[in-house]
This record gives structure tokens, C-alpha cells and sequence, in this order.
């Protein structure tokens, strides 16, 4: 039977989020520095999806395998993203220099543009720097056709410069690799009556093309940079070879095939079709960009004013008493905790590790890795666990992409500091977020153990830009259940049971059917059928028919999904569905599910989306909210985000954002209104969440 259902395609609905994020920087109601930044978001983003999912779209293109997709389908999908991503970067090019620049002008800050804007109060500064700061490091490589004597690198970008050889008048090419470690991308340039000044690195390069290239004259200059596939498959290899072939292949990422050529607009059709010759560069991989290039730099601009132009994020929260002895075992002992980043602060979860570490009946804590920080504290928690003579196991998933060689390197760490290290199951990645402190007596007798579920990594710093929950709980079938989790992980167990915790490839899928099923059943009784999902990606077909299902039976659904969504609202299958899109100053990443059930609600959160590599070929963990008061919580904090109406839109069923936006003194921001919640809820002198006296056990 036919299927009458329709989805959007995954990467173009990536391609609408990516676009929301630019329009922050288009919102006048954002402070300036702020708005930047979303501009240098977005761009890293699409670098990543050109290096990533452009990449392999290009392989299939090409005749390689793919898991559906037919070469012809490849090359549409390719020509709309292209035509989607040209009229972006054309908004990009309208948001920064006809909105951002006046802006920071208006601001005292001036950024030259170009040679041709610097005042000549500045040119000896300039010239001095160049000779001093940057001359030392310029390599310009000749480029003649068939002899190419330089390998374009990845992430990094290039002058491409045609000169005219004052003796000869015959042309020359010639190719220089911007400086990107020992100078700044951004020069602060000498203030002058009230006035800042900032400068593109590239630019002071060309304002001395002539230092360089002496007996030449130059005709143009432009920017250049090519992105490679950076994908890296190890799927199908043992555990035993995994790390020799990884590395190997993280070591080729660098020289991957080019998925992408970006140069700036202006350059002449002649100058860009020599390029392309020389280098080999297919024409399908063109894509034109601004003058400047790798606007993900804007992130780290100075700020040379007096004037704060950024914004003020809440500071993360540390709960009363958190430097009382036994402060976390305690607190968990009482009742189950949910923190959440980054209202609370991480230094939470590192606290309940150094407690872990000095706790005399503490036997052993196991804990997943999947993307942690460079130099982490959690790394040095479990090193000082192991050197105190506490078994530490460590499941490392070496395959998490653009980490895989900072996991190589912290395994190495804990590997010499006595960590037990699982690594990678071949054909699976392991994304669950879990730890697990297990205690006994002297006489191995259980104690009271402790267990931990995240919708985050275990990584202090993306703790402070992503918006992540985490659940601590000792509740013993949890605890349960997570030992066999671990056992699955040891491979250890082959055919586990679980009580509590929804694990995908096991009991995850079925148990999800079964709740949207009985939402069905009770809508078609009379009675409300209510879900709400709340993750960063929903993909799967399957689980989206089931949706559609629900929503024919009359279940209200509300999905507030950041990223990819393919379900589309506003058709007859979906009109009881409606999607909404929150992007604000802190990464939304939390995934939490509420299904009605007839008035007792069930709530969920854990790590996985609703993609087909999470609910399939993927390890997730999720875990249920029992305690009353928690489940409230997260209820409120979902109910917010609906009622939202400042950084939140709607996706309807064209895939445009549509602003929720009144513009009015009583709008909704659901962080910052969130953060106030918790504050009253829980920092206030007295509250039920305060210090516990429970005894540790």
C-alpha cells in the first residue's frame, strides 16, 4: 500500500535551522558582539555540514555506495543545497555589511574593509606591522599550469594573487597561505579622537602585496579556501585494530577529496577558471563566498571599546552547601536531582566525582566518553579515582566525529594511570551519557550506589554554552539496570533485561510505540491524548508515521526540535502537530519526552534524537523521571518553551522559521525565563531544596 505520508528531506531541513541561526545576527534587539557571533556560527556550521554530509553526497554523485540514494537523486540534492546555500550567503553578505559594519561604526569601532577605507593616519602602522609581524611567515608558491607545487589545506584559506611582470608584462599566479597561529586574524589598529579601529589580517596583507612581489605589479587579489571530506569510517574494524586504523585515517582526513571550493564573488571569470585548471577543482565543488573568509573567526573579534557590546549570559548556579562534606551523596540520598546546564554549574558533577574518590566504600565507577574537553577536569577526577585504588572503567567511543583523536589521547592518559578502557563496538557508537559509582562494606556487602543520566557529554566547557539536563539518582533498579548497561559495554552480556532505563537496540523503539499507542487509544476514547517531544533532530520515517498516527487520532503533539526536523506540520496527517524552534544564547541540547497518560504523566530524558543512527545503529540511554516534583519541573520547563515568543519560531510546512516574535515589554524568553525559575526555586533561603541531613550509607 502506498504510503500518502510526506517528509521533509533531512538536509535541507538542516539547511533551514543553519538559517535561523543566521537570522540572530539580522535582530537589532541583540547586542552587537553578540550578533557576530551568530554569524561565525553559522559559518562553522556549514563548513562542517560541506566537510561532513556535502562530502558524502558527492561520493554518491560519483558512483559510490550509499544507504538509498541513487546517484540522480545525489546530484538534485546537491544542486538544491547549493542554490539554498548561494541565496544564504547572499543574506549573509546583506545582514554583515549593510547591518553589522554601520552598527560597530556606530559604536566608535571602525573595521576597515579594504585597503582602499584605511585612513592615512594608519598606513605606517600597518606597513610596520607587516614588516615585523607578518613578513617572516608569507611563502608565496607560483602556480603554473600542470605544475602545481602546493597542496591546498584544509580549514585553512589563501590569497590568490595575478601579477604583471613590470620587465616582461607577461602575467603570473601566485598563491600565499594566510598566517593562522602566530597572528592574529584581527589587528587592532592604533585609536584616534574617540574612534577604534580593527583590521583583517588578509587585507594588511594586501596593502603590502608589493614588498613581496618586488618587480611585479599587481593586477588583483582575492581570497580562496577549500573544504575536504572529513568523514571517517571505522565501523567494520576490530576493537583490537581500531586505534592503528583510526589514526591513520584521522591523519588523511587532511588530505580527504575536495567537497568544496569557496572564493570570493568579485573574482574575474578568467582568474577563477585558472584556478580551477591548476588545481584540479571540479566545477560542481564552486562555491562563491564573501571577500573575507572563514567568518567562524568573527567569534574571537576584539572588542577594542570601552563599551560592553556583548551580552550578559546568566552565570551558572551553584546549589547552597556544595562545599559541605558528602554534599552530592547526600543530596542524591534524599531524593533524586536533576541539574541542569548551564543554570547549574558542572563543577556539580566534578564535586560528586572527588567524592566518589575519597569515599572509603566507594569499589568502582564506570562512566561513557564520547566527546570530553581538551585538559578535562572529569579526566583528572577518574585518573585521581584509579591512583586511589578505586576500579575505573572507561567506555571511550573513539568514533565521535572531529573528537576522535582528543579521545585517542585522553585514552592513552587514563590507559597509563590504570583506567580500564573499553574501546568502540564495531558497527555501533556508543552516545549514551552515563556514569555509575558502585559501593560496598569491607565485607563487599552493597551499599547505597549511585548513578547519573545526561543528556550532555561529560565536558565542562560545552557545559557552559549547551543547554543539557542530567539526573542523579540512587534508585535502585536504575542502578540496576545501568550495571547491565555496562555489562553490554564489557560485552559481557548478550541478552540484557532492563527495568527502567529505555536503551536503544534493546527495549527503546518498542516502549516508545507503546506510549504513543496508548496516547492514541486515549484520544480516540474521548479522553486527551497529549505528547510533547522535545530534541535537537527528528529524522526517522518510522517513528514520524507514528506521529502522523497519532495526530489522525486527534493526540495533540507539540515537538520543540532545534535542528533537522522531517516531519512536516500543517497537512491533514499532521494538523494536530505543531513544531517549534528555539535558538537563543545557550545551544538547546537537552532531549526530554512527556507523554500525557491520561493525566499521570511519564516523562523522559536522556541522549538520543530521533535520527536513524541513534534509535538503530547507536548505544543511547534514557532514563524516566519519577519523582513528582522533578517531573513538574520539567513540565514547566517544556511549557515555557511552547508559551516562548522571544528567539522562537515556528517551522510550518514550507520549512520557513516564522517569528513568534511580538516585539512587546511581556515577551517570553524561555532560557532567561527558566533561569529566574530555577533561582526561585531553588536558591532562595529555606526551600525544600537545601542542604540535606540524610546519612550516607
Amino acid at each position: 500500500m502506498e504510503n500518502l505520508y510526506r517528509y521533509f528531506d533531512r538536509d535541507i531541513s538542516w539547511l533551514s535551522f543553519n538559517y535561523r541561526v543566521l537570522l540572530e545576527a539580522d535582530n537589532d534587539s541583540l547586542p552587537l558582539y553578540e550578533r557576530i557571533n551568530f554569524i561565525a556560527i553559522y559559518s562553522s556550521n556549514l563548513e562542517e555540514f560541506y566537510k561532513v554530509r556535502v562530502a558524502e553526497h558527492k561520493a554518491v554523485a560519483s558512483g559510490g555506495k550509499s544507504d538509498g540514494m541513487s546517484v540522480d537523486e545525489a546530484r538534485r540534492l546537491i544542486h538544491e543545497i547549493k542554490e539554498r546555500v548561494n541565496a544564504q550567503l547572499d543574506d549573509r553578505v546583506r545582514i554583515y555589511e549593510q547591518k553589522i559594519l554601520p552598527a560597530l561604526r556606530a559604536n566608535h569601532i571602525i573595521f576597515y574593509q579594504g585597503r582602499q577605507e584605511v585612513e592615512p593616519f594608519h598606513k605606517e602602522f600597518i606597513s610596520r606591522f607587516f614588516r615585523e609581524e607578518l613578513f617572516p611567515y608569507l611563502q608565496p608558491v607560483k602556480v603554473e599550469q600542470g605544475k602545481v607545487r602546493m597542496f591546498l589545506r584544509d580549514k585553512r584559506f589563501y590569497l590568490a594573487v595575478r601579477l604583471r611582470s613590470r620587465d616582461t608584462g607577461e602575467r603570473a599566479f601566485y598563491i600565499l597561505k594566510i598566517p593562522h597561529s602566530k597572528v592574529p586574524r584581527f589587528v587592532v589598529l592604533p585609536p584616534k579622537d574617540g574612534n577604534y579601529y580593527l583590521m583583517f589580517l588578509e587585507d594588511i596583507i594586501k596593502m603590502n602585496l608589493n614588498e613581496i612581489f618586488t618587480g611585479y605589479e599587481e593586477e588583483c587579489s582575492y581570497c580562496c579556501k577549500i573544504s575536504r571530506d572529513a568523514d571517517v569510517f571505522v565501523d567494520d574494524v576490530p576493537p583490537e585494530n581500531m586505534v592503528e586504523q583510526l589514526k591513520e585515517k584521522v591523519k588523511k582526513r587532511k588530505i580527504g577529496a575536495i567537497c568544496r571550493f569557496v572564493y570570493d564573488r568579485k573574482m574575474p571569470d578568467d582568474f577563477l577558471d585558472f584556478l580551477v585548471e591548476a588545481f584540479g577543482i571540479n566545477r560542481e565543488e564552486l562555491v562563491p563566498g564573501d571577500k573575507h573568509l572563514n567568518l567562524e573567526d568573527l567569534s574571537s573579534l576584539p572588542n577594542p571599546s570601552p563599551v560592553n557590546l556583548s551580552l550578559s549570559k546568566p552565570a551558572p548556579m551553584r546549589l547552597p552547601g556544595l562545599d559541605g562534606k558528602h554534599f552530592m551523596y547526600r543530596r542524591i540520598a534524599q531524593r533524586d536531582l536533576l541539574l541542569y546546564y548551564p543554570y547549574y554549574s558542572f563543577d556539580h558533577f566534578i564535586r560528586f566525582l572527588y567524592e566518589a574518590v575519597h569515599d572509603s566504600q566507594c569499589r568502582e565507577i564506570m562512566i561513557t566518553q564520547y566527546r570530553v574537553a581538551e585538559h578535562s577536569e572529569v579526566i583528572g577526577a577518574l585518573i585521581a579515582a584509579a591512583q586511589n585504588g578505586k576500579r575505573v572503567t572507561v567506555f571511550v567511543e573513539l568514533k565521535a566525529r572531529f573528537d576522535e583523536e582528543n579521545n585517542l589521547a585522553t585514552a592513552e592518559l587514563m590507559r597509563k594511570a590504570g583506567i580500564h578502557i573499553i574501546f568502540s563496538i564495531p558497527g555501533l557508537k556508543v552516545h549514551a551519557k552515563v556514569a555509575l559509582v558502585l559501593r560496598a562494606d569491607r565485607n563487599g556487602k552493597p551499599l547505597r550506589s549511585y548513578a547519573y543520566v545526561s543528556t550532555g557529554n561529560f565536558n565542562e566547557k560545552t557545559a557552559r554554552i549547551y543547554s543539557d539536563i542530567a539526573l542523579f539518582t540512587c534508585n535502585p533498579a536504575i542502578v540496576e539496570d545501568m550495571r547491565t548497561l555496562f555489562g553490554v559495554l564489557k560485552r559481557e552480556v548478550e541478552t540484557p533485561v532492563f527495568k527502567r532505563l529505555l536503551v536503544a537496540r534493546f527495549n527503546l523503539l518498542p516502549e516508545l510505540r507503546r506510549m504513543i499507542h496508548h496516547e492514541i487509544q486515549l484520544a480516540r476514547s474521548g479522553k486527551e491524548g497529549r505528547i510533547i517531544l522535545k530534541m535537537n533532530a527528528l529524522q526517522d520515517e518510522a517513528m514520524i508515521d507514528e506521529l502522523y498516527r497519532a495526530s489522525e487520532a486527534g493526540v495533540q503533539i507539540d515537538l520543540i526540535v532545534r535542528g533537522i526536523c522531517c516531519l512536516i506540520p500543517g497537512e491533514s496527517f499532521s494538523r494536530n502537530i505543531r513544531v517549534t524552534r528555539i535558538v537563543d544564547s545557550f545551544l538547546e541540547h537537552a532531549r526530554v519526552w512527556y507523554f500525557g497518560n491520561g493525566g499521570n504523566p511519564k516523562l523522559f530524558l536522556g541522549s538520543p534524537d530521533w535520527m536513524k543512527r541513534n534509535l538503530y545503529r547507536r548505544i543511547e540511554a534514557v532514563t524516566p523521571v519519577t519523582d513528582k516534583r522533578l517531573k513538574q519541573e520539567l513540565t514547566d520547563m517544556l511549557e515555557l518553551q511552547l508559551r516562548a515568543d522571544w528567539n522562537a519560531c515556528w517551522v510550518d510546512n514550507q520549512l520557513n522559521n516564522v517569528f513568534k516574535r511580538p516585539g512587546h515589554e511581556g515577551s517570553i524568553r524561555a532560557q532567561y525565563e527558566f533561569y529566574r525559575y530555577l533561582q526561585e526555586r531553588y536558591m532562595k533561603p529555606g526551600v525544600e531544596n537545601g542542604d540535606s541531613t540524610a546519612p550516607v550509607v
